[in-house]
């Protein structure tokens, strides 16, 4: 992971910050090109896939599209999780 990290920082994607709270630690953040390169990845992420859809038959497209309710309520089922209960 550090040298992983290290080659990133030498990229300018991520700068290292000590943890105000715990100087043991180092906190890794992404700069302005790391999250420019993050987005940019989402972005030719999601160009794929929808090259790939547009190859799908009539019928599994419709399949597919009659399925993101049950998707979009498995993300936020996923949030929930992740973010613990609301108050």
């Amino acid at each position: 992971m550090t040298v992983l990290v290290r080659v990133m920082e030498e990229s300018g994607l991520v700068e290292r910050r000590g943890d105000p709270s715990d100087k043991r630690v180092t906190l890794v953040w992404l700069t302005d090109a790391g999250k420019s390169y993050v987005r940019a990845r989402r972005q030719k992420g999601v160009k794929a896939f929808a090259r790939l859809i547009d190859q799908l038959p009539e019928d599994e497209f419709e399949a597919l599209m009659a399925a993101l309710p049950a998707l979009e309520h498995l993300a936020a089922l996923d949030r929930q999780d992740r973010e613990g209960p609301t108050q």
